[in-house]
């Protein structure tokens, strides 16, 4: 299959491209600075249609990733940059599909599990899931997160093609033992001995292995039968403090100091980054994964840390 990643220059982006070129694959990823890569490199502005959308003619499939990073502070511009550059690039990408004499047959179109409301009881999947926004008692900055996904998905809805198959990927958290992840921020609290509770460590999480998140993917790609929403998370979610004590066991780390409210938004503030990722409580389940008959080989967090710790110590050794 030819298969072109829009913003695949990322780590998300090379764990599919690494993933599907080792199976002989042709991998094209569209970045804005183009590097040295197995794969080929084509440079795109991730905002109007230009040279790089005839890659998308005849292509088999086309994965969305590109959006700016939201590990960072929220201010007006960064606000601006997070979300123009979701909207901007999904609205080029459509428009490619649209003019393709041969388009795709499948638009696989990153969005974000935080489009759900932050919550400690019911898990949301795609058929009954409650949409964030409106939550007593969560800040109102948060509903930015939420508007953010929201005007992602409706690009994307916007543009779609008629004869190109739709998915929208709500991803949760995906781990990998690669540099730069979120897996490497956790672990990397772990071992200084601060992977405790934070603020009480009741939110939930909803995590992915990178290994699952690969199988998903290809799942959807060969699936004709679904579209629309689709959770990309772990059918075993599990509140912050469970979640970082089956992490430091993986690691064999006895302690994990707790942070409070306060200490996380000094932190985050520190870091330049939002408490919101480290408070919003994230109860996701993958609904239309779970009755397609899709397998997870790590659906519980315990045995998947162990895993992702063993392979972060052997690409360090």
């Amino acid at each position: 299959m030819k298969i072109v990643i829009p913003g695949g220059s990322g780590q998300v982006g090379t764990l599919l491209a690494r993933a599907f070129h080792a199976e002989g694959h042709a991998i094209v990823v569209l970045a804005r600075h183009p590097g040295p890569a197995p794969w080929r490199s084509v440079a795109w502005d991730g905002a109007s249609v230009g040279a790089w959308a005839t890659e998308l003619d005849g292509a088999d499939v086309v994965i969305n990733l590109a959006g700016r990073s939201v590990n960072c502070r929220y201010t007006p511009e960064h606000r601006r940059q997070i979300l123009e550059s979701r909207v901007a690039s999904t609205r080029a990408v459509g428009q490619a599909i649209m003019r393709a004499s041969r388009p795709p047959p499948v638009w696989l179109q990153a969005s974000t599990a935080t489009i759900y409301a932050h919550g400690f009881d019911a898990p949301n999947d795609e058929a009954s899931g409650t949409i964030g926004g409106a939550e007593s008692d969560a800040p109102t900055s948060w509903r930015f997160s939420v508007q953010v996904a929201q005007a992602w998905e409706q690009a994307a809805l916007q543009a779609a093609a008629p004869h190109t198959r739709l998915v929208l990927m709500r991803s949760a958290m995906i781990m990998s033992p690669d540099r730069g992840g979120i897996f490497a921020t956790l672990l990397r609290l772990v071992r200084l001995g601060l992977g405790g509770p934070v603020a009480g460590g009741q939110q939930y999480v909803s995590w992915l292995h990178d290994a699952d998140f690969v199988q998903a993917v290809r799942w959807l790609i060969a699936r004709n039968d679904l579209a629309g929403a689709v959770n990309l998370a772990a059918p075993n979610p599990l509140p912050y403090a469970a979640f970082m004590r089956a992490l430091r066991a993986a690691w064999g780390m006895p302690i994990g100091l707790p942070a409070t409210r306060w200490m996380v938004a000094i932190g985050a503030f520190l870091l330049r980054t939002e408490p919101e990722l480290a408070l919003k409580s994230r109860r996701v389940i993958p609904g239309v994964l779970t009755q397609s008959g899709f397998r997870f080989q790590h659906p519980t967090w315990a045995a998947a840390a162990v895993d992702l710790s063993r392979r972060w110590k052997a690409r360090r050794h």
